[in-house]
């Protein structure tokens, strides 16, 4: 299997775990174009997170729903900073933690807990139609958010079936950061230098089309995209996609939605084509 990637570039725009995903494509030979597309921040004003840490620790949540796991990383380093973190763990313990996807799940594992419902689609109206089936009423529900995603809808579901929500949202996108790399790897698609461009996060998609857009280049973009085969990770980048009716050509096998299966699924789409000649 090693070497399944040798001759394609694949540029991937991943920030979280970037250097995680340009390790293992670089495994299978590939050529890894690296475009951050945001910097992640901690939340300006650290004052309701920690307000709300102390309120899950003095009376803990019958529930807790976790959308990223980048969240509860960013709560942990909160946590650790004000010392209660033996506290906030037992107290995570008491809870019926439910998790949007796998990755809420892991960062949950580094702290030796476990998730006990993990939704099946990792999207939001997932973690509604999941809560749903649930009898919420009366039950007190922390709620860990994400930027860039307006929530109204989730919280008002979850509301609707009788559940006081906490809510919380430990970080914040710079989208301002990254701009000139984003414009370079729309040229580099234009011109045909890349051979799949790899989405694994929501709001990636909308990034680089508001980029376009303040740039004047969004046909260019779209250009790019046509002659470039798009990978996505799951349904809620699929989601994305298609709002700016787009339709990813490579997606992992069956409900698989995190990195490892996508590389996967890149390897058999891409692997065995013939390396570049000459600079990019």
């Amino acid at each position: 299997m090693a070497d399944r990637l040798a001759g394609t570039r694949i540029l991937i725009l991943e920030t979280r775990e970037e250097a995680q995903f340009s390790r293992l494509l670089a495994e299978q030979g590939a050529d890894v174009l690296q475009c951050p597309m945001f910097t992640i921040q901690d939340a300006p004003d650290p004052a309701p997170i920690e307000a709300w840490i102390r309120r899950s620790i003095a009376a803990p949540f019958d529930d807790l729903v976790l959308m990223t796991g980048e969240g509860l990383r960013r709560l942990m380093t909160v946590v650790r900073r004000i010392g209660v973190e033996t506290e906030f763990i037992a107290a995570l313990g008491k809870a019926r933690k439910f998790t949007r996807g796998p990755k809420p799940g892991r960062a949950l594992r580094e702290l030796g807990l476990e998730p006990q419902i993990t939704t099946e689609k990792p999207t939001s109206d997932g973690v509604a139609e999941l809560l749903a089936r649930y009898d919420l009423k009366g039950h007190r529900l922390g709620l860990q958010l994400y930027p860039d995603k307006d929530h109204t809808a989730l919280i008002g579901a979850i509301k609707a079936g009788g559940a006081e929500v906490a809510p919380v949202l430990p970080y914040v996108y710079d989208a301002k950061a990254a701009d000139a790399n984003i414009l370079t790897a729309i040229d580099e698609m234009t011109a045909g230098k890349v051979d799949a461009i790899a989405l694994t996060s929501s709001g990636q998609p909308r990034r680089l089309f508001d980029v376009a857009k303040a740039h004047g280049v969004e046909e260019r973009l779209r250009q790019g995209l046509a002659r470039t085969p798009i990978a996505s990770v799951g349904p809620v980048v699929t989601e994305d996609l298609a709002a700016h009716g787009l339709t990813p050509s490579i997606t992992p096998a069956g409900e698989a939605y995190f990195m490892k299966p996508l590389i996967s699924a890149m390897m058999t789409t891409l692997g065995g084509k013939t390396p570049r000649a000459g600079p990019h």
